[in-house]
């Protein structure tokens, strides 16, 4: 599996991205895929998770009214939209899936066995 994070850049707080994240290599229909993002200095952190088919979502609590994740599995994209973005936003973003495990999307790092590159975000105030 083949991972691209793309369309990050700078805005001001209170605009909105999207992300995209497009998969290649493995049938992507088949595994889950998650969000992560790391601001300078930190760790690392969960953001938001879809599940193979879309019908399952999971989001961290900083993001759940704001960020909305979706796939379309024709186009082999997962999507992160991102509205009202604060400056604790700032990070690179990351896509990464998760093609072990069935269920619930999963919101660990160790549960994911693919990772892209990150694209960065910054909001300024």
């Amino acid at each position: 599996v083949q991972l691209q994070a793309s369309g990050g850049g700078l805005v001001q707080a209170g605009a909105s991205l999207r992300l995209s994240c497009a998969a290649s290599g493995r049938t992507f229909s088949t595994y889950g895929v998650g969000w992560f993002r790391q601001a300078p200095g930190k760790e690392r952190e969960f953001v938001a998770a879809i599940t193979w088919s879309g019908g399952g979502t999971r989001y961290a609590v900083s993001v759940k009214v704001r960020f909305t994740i979706s796939r379309d599995n024709a186009m082999n994209t997962v999507y992160l939209q991102m509205n009202s973005l604060k400056p604790e936003d700032t990070a690179i973003y990351y896509c990464a899936a998760d093609t072990t495990h069935w269920g619930p999307p999963a919101q660990r790092e160790k549960e994911y066995d693919y990772w892209g590159q990150g694209t960065q975000v910054t909001v300024s105030s």
